[in-house]
């Protein structure tokens, strides 16, 4: 849908694939779907799921082994994104590095996209 040609609409770190293609192995699902929705306290907040089929408008990035699906309605939210995976002391997890957001509430859950995003 907001796709370039030759450019793939996230990228995703050689962790996060490795990651990613661990899960998908372990549970049997063919895909891990990523997109945003209404909530928290910054105002939007990304979603994970696992799906076993790509609908036709879903996005599909594969690296690695590792498959990602992007909601179509995620699509230009995300686009431009990397998706790494981090591991610290404290905790481990996805991470989002998205160019579109202009705002992040502290506990990184919660996010805010640029409002030249939604201008024609």
């Amino acid at each position: 849908m907001f796709s370039i040609p030759g450019k793939q609409a996230v990228s995703i770190t050689d962790q996060a694939a490795v990651q990613i293609a661990k899960l998908m192995a372990r549970d049997g699902h063919k895909a891990l779907k990523i997109g945003v929705k209404k909530g928290g306290c910054a105002g939007m907040e990304y979603t994970m799921d696992y799906v076993d089929e790509v609908a036709d408008n879903d996005e599909v990035v594969e690296q690695n082994g590792a498959r990602v699906i992007i909601a179509p309605m995620a699509q230009m939210f995300l686009f431009g994104t990397e998706i790494d995976y981090e591991t610290s002391l404290l905790e481990s997890g996805f991470k989002f590095n998205n160019p579109n957001v202009s705002e992040a509430c502290g506990c990184g859950e919660s996010i805010k996209f640029d409002e030249n995003l939604f201008k024609k």
